[in-house]
């Protein structure tokens, strides 16, 4: 799988985790670079409590792009654990495969 995003490639990986149709990147598969933290948090019953990315690219910030869990609260939750999911809505979200 590949997210890019105006033409930047944001994270690529044939590694990805489905949870509830959407893809979760290895932390190593994701280029922070475009990615600053945000103050958004929002709660999953099962999950925890998500953070969240913004990306800034070609010196535009694209809110709340990208959402992860640092601390899973389930057992069936651990393995998404640190990775990464994307928006579809946001970004150009496309298979490697």
């Amino acid at each position: 799988m590949r997210v890019s995003l105006d033409g930047h490639l944001l994270a690529e990986s044939d590694d990805t985790i489905l949870v509830e149709g959407n893809d979760y990147f290895p932390p190593a598969t994701v280029r922070t670079s475009f990615l600053s933290r945000s103050d958004t948090t929002s709660v999953c019953p099962w999950k925890g409590t998500a953070s969240y990315y913004n990306a800034i690219v070609d010196g535009n910030t694209i809110q709340d792009i990208a959402w992860y869990y640092p601390n899973t609260i389930s057992d069936k939750a651990k393995p998404i654990e640190g990775y990464v999911a994307f928006y579809k809505n946001k970004v150009k979200i496309e298979s490697t495969s």
